[in-house]
Parts: C-alpha cells; structure tokens; sequence
C-alpha cells in the first residue's frame, strides 16, 4: 500500500480509510497499519482530505467513540 501511493500520489484527489477486514474500527485488530500509511501520504505533500469508513462493533455512543479514536490512530 506504502508503495503504491508513492508511486502514485500525484493521481489522487483524495484518501478513503476503513479497516482490514470488514472496514470496522481502525484498531490494532486490523491487518493495515494506519499511522504508516498516513505518514505515507503525509510525506507526498497531500493537503487534500482523508475520509474515514467504518462500522462501528462497538456501538458505545453511537460510535462516535470508535470514530474518536480512529482519528486519534490516523492523526499524524
């Protein structure tokens, strides 16, 4: 993944998260790691947006706290 958007950067608008497998929480359960891809893309110059997709297994607060930290694991 790393190496396809370095490669390919300059033909993206934007960037779209959701976890690996089931595009459920972005947690250490997940088989990508979030931080390094940002920090990926972070390092191509991107400004544009990243959007975050997930279905949240824990359903606490509507999920918002699940979204929370998915900001917080992608926050670089």
């Amino acid at each position: 993944i790393i190496h396809t958007i370095e490669e390919n950067h300059k033909y993206y608008g934007h960037y779209h998260t959701a976890g690996v497998p089931g595009r459920n929480e972005i947690d250490e359960s997940q088989e990508l790691y979030d931080p390094a891809i940002m920090e990926a893309i972070l390092k191509t110059g991107f400004k544009g947006v990243v959007a975050q997709e997930f279905i949240p297994q824990n359903r606490t607060n509507n999920g918002f706290d699940s979204l929370a930290d998915s900001i917080r694991r992608c926050d670089v």
